[in-house]
Parts: C-alpha cells; sequence; structure tokens
C-alpha cells in the first residue's frame, strides 16, 4: 500500500480507514498528540507557532477548547477505533498533558485493559522555567504507552554510555586498558542432580544458588580468561564495556519542543524516531489521526516505515506536505509517494476527492 494523507475529521478518517480501506488489524504503531484540554486556540502568525499563549493574532491552527468529561468522551471515541485498527502486535502511544494525563490513564484502562499498559513515560519537554505562581515549574508532559495485546512488537532500545555511565558501571581495567566488570556466576534457586548443581574447578554454588549455566561453559569461560579469581577462590564472569550495546532505555525521556516551531505543539523528532523505531518494524504502517506538522509522517518515512496521516486543519495539511518534501541530506532522495485523500460532507456515503501523485481522481 501507499502512505497516506487524510484532510478531514479523524473520526470520519478512521472509520474510512476501516470500511474503505480494509485496515482493521493491519496499523502496527499508532502515536497521538491530541488536545491536552487547555481551553485556548493556537495560532500561526509569519510561520511562527504559538504554543502556550492564546494570541489573538495571526491564524487559528487549531481550537483546544474541550474540557472534563467532553474531552474524554472526544478521546474514548478515537481509541475505539484506533483500537480496530491496531494489528495483534501493535501498540499505541497517546501524548498528553500532566493536568489531563491520570483521567486519560483510567479511561485507557477500561479500552486497552489495565494489563496491556506498559508505561507511563516522563517527558521532559523544555528547560527549567521560573513562573510567577504558587506550584513547582512544570517542566513535563507524560506518553501512556498501551499494547493491544501481550505480544508487541518491541525492538529493545539502548542508549550509549556515558564517560560517567563507563566509570560507575565497569570501573576496572585489564592489562590491555579495556574497562570491564564481574558478575556472580551463580543465581537463587537449587536443582537436585542437574548439571547446574554440578562442581566447576572443585567448588559448588553456594547453598540456596546454582550455576547460571552449565559446568562446560563455565569451564569455556574460563579459559578463554573471561573468569576472574579473587584472592579467596570466588569466581566472576567477566563483562567487558566495549561488548555492551549501551544501557536499557528509562521511563523518563529528555526530548524538548523545537524552540521555533513552525506549527503548535511540534515534536522534537528524535522522540518519534525512537518510538518508531522500538514499537514498528521495516513493513509495519504507523498511524496518527493528529497529525499536526507531521513529524510523526516524516520520522515514518524517513525510517522505511509506511504511515497514515490524519488532520482537519487546512494549516496542519500544509505544514504536513512541506514537511514531507523537504529532502535533508541527499538530494538523489525521492520525494515520498503518497495518497492524499480530502473528506467531505459527504464522507459516510464515500463521496470524497483523492490526490494521488499529482493526479486528482473523483469518486
Amino acid at each position: 500500500m501507499k502512505s497516506i494523507l487524510i484532510h478531514g475529521d479523524n473520526i470520519a478518517g478512521l472509520k474510512y480507514l476501516l470500511n474503505e480501506k480494509n485496515l482493521k488489524g493491519k496499523i502496527d504503531l499508532v502515536y497521538i498528540d491530541p488536545p491536552f484540554a487547555t481551553g485556548v486556540n493556537f495560532t500561526i502568525t509569519d510561520g511562527r507557532a504559538t504554543t502556550i499563549s492564546n494570541s489573538k493574532n495571526g491564524n487559528i491552527a487549531y481550537t483546544d477548547t474541550l474540557k472534563g468529561t467532553d474531552f474524554i468522551e472526544f478521546l474514548r471515541e478515537r481509541l475505539n477505533l484506533l483500537k480496530e485498527l491496531l494489528s495483534e502486535q501493535g501498540s499505541i502511544y497517546l501524548h498528553i498533558d500532566y493536568k489531563i494525563g491520570h483521567y486519560v490513564k483510567v479511561m485507557m484502562d477500561e479500552v486497552f485493559g489495565i494489563e496491556n499498559f506498559k508505561n507511563d513515560i516522563t517527558r521532559v519537554k523544555c528547560n527549567p522555567k521560573n513562573f510567577d505562581r504558587i506550584g513547582y515549574g512544570n517542566m513535563k508532559d507524560l506518553i501512556l504507552f498501551y499494547s493491544k495485546t501481550t505480544t508487541p512488537i518491541w525492538n529493545e532500545p539502548r542508549e550509549k554510555y556515558t564517560e560517567k555511565d563507563f566509570e560507575k558501571l565497569f570501573p576496572k581495567k585489564d592489562k590491555q586498558g579495556r574497562r570491564y566488570t564481574t558478575v556472580p556466576i551463580h543465581a537463587p534457586g537449587e536443582t537436585e542432580n542437574g548439571k547446574s548443581s554440578q562442581p566447576f574447578k572443585g567448588i559448588f554454588p553456594p547453598k540456596g544458588r546454582h550455576w547460571r549455566v552449565n559446568v562446560e561453559t563455565l569451564e569455556q569461560w574460563d579459559k578463554d580468561g573471561l573468569i576472574e579469581w579473587s584472592s579467596t577462590g570466588n569466581p566472576r564472569k567477566i563483562i567487558f564495556a566495549d561488548e555492551r550495546e549501551g544501557k536499557r532505555v528509562q521511563d523518563i525521556w529528555e526530548y524538548k519542543d523545537p524552540q521555533y516551531p513552525t506549527y503548535p505543539t511540534e515534536k522534537n523528532p528524535d522522540l518519534l524516531d525512537l518510538i518508531i523505531k522500538t514499537s514498528s518494524n521495516n513493513d509495519s504502517v504507523v498511524l496518527d489521526c493528529f497529525c499536526g506538522s507531521g513529524t510523526t509522517l516524516k520520522s515514518a518515512q524517513t525510517n522505511n516505515r509506511k504511515w497514515i496521516g490524519i488532520d482537519q486543519s487546512e494549516h496542519a495539511i500544509k505544514a504536513t506536505k512541506d514537511k514531507l518534501e523537504t529532502v535533508e541530506g541527499d538530494l538523489f532522495i525521492a520525494k515520498p509517494d503518497y495518497e492524499f485523500i480530502e473528506l467531505t460532507e459527504t464522507m459516510p456515503s464515500c463521496q470524497q476527492r483523492l490526490k494521488s501523485s499529482g493526479q486528482k481522481v473523483l469518486i
């Protein structure tokens, strides 16, 4: 399939994907950054976005005025449709403000099942602030991560070690100057008459424990110089820093917003790269039904995924098209080939205008 960009209400767009494109159960990853129930209009003036005020100048990019139960039900209706579109190995990441996030999580527990809740990710969005108000400065928002089932796509992300990490985690050096640490070669639990309870170099595992691997493997490690013996004769496995891929990514992410956004709530592309690489594969389809400036779609395109974007704002569609058609670095990279669909008021009767590869098709 081609990637798809839809201009229109996202409820109509999601139903179109289900009923006309037959994409039920075909989407591996959903990332959405819906309105945060701030109660303000977000504007664009001279190509610059207003992201935290309700400026009366400029063109309104979108209006964020739903509150309370209206906002929760607005999201619930869309999440139910997104769940239908998700594959059995699919995941959804919902980016939301800290003021409303706890209510949204309760609702998502109902829609996706609390057993499929994976993480409440804290995203550090800006530098410390000095607002004149009672309360601590807010530097974060939330990303709620759910899977459709207990077996989602998961490409384990790794973060590079810093120099401090190396010094703390790999405090020792061998004769060649390679940093390393050591770990026990035994683990909790006893086995009776098993290979992991046999003696190694005349030593049995401590009481209540067993060898992590069989004795033959321990012998090979020792032969290869991968066992360090203490002065008291205690063996430990050597782990070299340069053989590790990096440290596991935790649930606090620092991906600050662009300093000069061209669209309100524009997100850091590195944030989307991490999510897309982790929770989708090369043959996956990535969906964002609040696509805004198109950062999700651009990241999916860059990472060789098919994508689907939906937004009802003309400013969003223009910003998305501009971003998709901007080629950075390699002039020989072809511009993305995608299908553009503009939904009309008569969408339920399946009338729409398609634009694909510069050609217009009326249906």
